[in-house]
């Protein structure tokens, strides 16, 4: 019989439960609380000591200030490199856009594979708007996002998640620039891993040596960006970006964290941390230590505003919780409510499951970034 993931992680949560409070009284004669019990203790009391608690525009401005101060201090380094060069790998032209296969190269940093599309036309005498393409978990990378079905494979995950929205965007004129980031694709040894998994022993790893995954990919898509604004075909300031899944997420916080993005759609990441700390799979990749002392993805996603921003919601998405959710549009409303910009706030509740919709997003870009 087959599980859905959301039923699969509802289960192992319920299972964690289930048979520790069954057997609470015995098990607390011998040993105290589990460890699991300790975590779920811990999501029931998260401080969140920095939620948004004014309603004006001056309260919002300053509290994304302070957040975003606390923010940074969290990841860490996440500038890009402020030398660098670019290797051209691979050159494919289609009839409608040409594929460039890069890589961002600069010294005492990982080198970032690239795909940078190119619709047929733009050239620097006929710049055009462009858009960064954030790929989500999977062996694949960036390969699905610009539409490799030459590659075994890739086809058939394209066709389960409508995941080549990259190739979706220059066919629609964008620029797009789609890298690959840690650890998945063609920036991983999966024969490293055995049957771990790469996001939580990568996180265990990198925290080793004071590092993050998540950082490390924020640091990857700056420097993308900083890519896209050095080209000649782009108007560098009509950038937008959007990405599924992983994608959504690091779209979110590259949004957040860099405000050159004009327009941003998260897709199938309308989740919280808290949430996520008592399921049975946590992402290590999605990690930041010490969030939940002072808010959670939601906060992190109302640094955005009053940009426009579309999230992206299957209604059969077995990773999105209704409950936690509406927690989540709550303070997102709040924080665009204060700011006088709630018409900016989208949201695209689509019928389907985990993967891109663009209903929303893609006249939105069109009327933000081509007009």
């Amino acid at each position: 019989m087959k599980t859905s993931r959301r039923t699969f992680l509802k289960t192992g949560f319920l299972m964690g439960l289930g048979p520790s409070l069954a057997c609470a009284a015995d098990k607390s004669k011998r040993s105290g609380r589990t460890v699991n019990e300790t975590i779920i203790g811990l999501s029931r009391q998260a401080p969140l000591s920095m939620l948004f608690p004014g309603s004006t525009e001056s309260d919002a401005r300053r509290w994304q200030q302070n957040f975003r101060k606390k923010l940074a201090e969290l990841l860490g380094a996440v500038r890009p490199p402020r030398q660098w060069s670019v290797q051209q790998q691979s050159v494919t032209r289609f009839a409608d856009h040409t594929r460039y296969e890069l890589l961002l190269r600069s010294p005492g940093v990982p080198s970032v594979p690239v795909y940078l599309l190119l619709p047929k036309g733009v050239s620097s005498g006929r710049p055009a708007p462009a858009v960064l393409c954030v790929h989500g978990h999977g062996k694949f990378g960036n390969d699905t996002v610009v539409g490799r079905t030459d590659l075994p494979g890739v086809a058939a995950e394209i066709a389960h998640a409508n995941y080549d929205y990259g190739l979706q965007f220059v066919r629609r004129g964008y620029v797009v620039a789609a890298p690959c980031l840690i650890p998945f694709g063609r920036r991983i040894d999966r024969s490293k891993y055995g049957r771990s998994d790469p996001c939580a022993v990568t996180f265990v790893r990198m925290q080793a040596y004071g590092l993050l995954p998540i950082a490390a990919n924020l640091r990857d898509l700056r420097w993308c960006l900083d890519l896209l604004q050095s080209r000649p075909e782009v108007q560098r300031d009509r950038l937008g970006c959007a990405g599924l899944s992983y994608g959504g997420r690091m779209t979110m916080l590259t949004a957040a964290m860099d405000r050159r993005i004009k327009v941003a759609a998260p897709s199938g990441a309308f989740n919280l941390l808290k949430e996520r700390t008592t399921t049975l799979y946590d992402c290590g990749s999605q990690i930041i230590p010490g969030l939940l002392k002072y808010g959670d993805y939601s906060e992190i996603g109302s640094l955005i505003a009053p940009r426009p921003c579309v999230w992206e919601i299957g209604s059969r998405d077995s990773l999105i919780d209704p409950h936690w959710a509406t927690v989540f549009r709550g303070r997102l409303e709040k924080i665009y409510t204060a700011l006088g910009a709630r018409k900016n706030l989208h949201f695209d509740t689509f019928t389907g499951g985990h993967r891109w919709n663009g209903t929303v997003a893609f006249p939105l870009f069109k009327k933000l970034l081509m007009t």
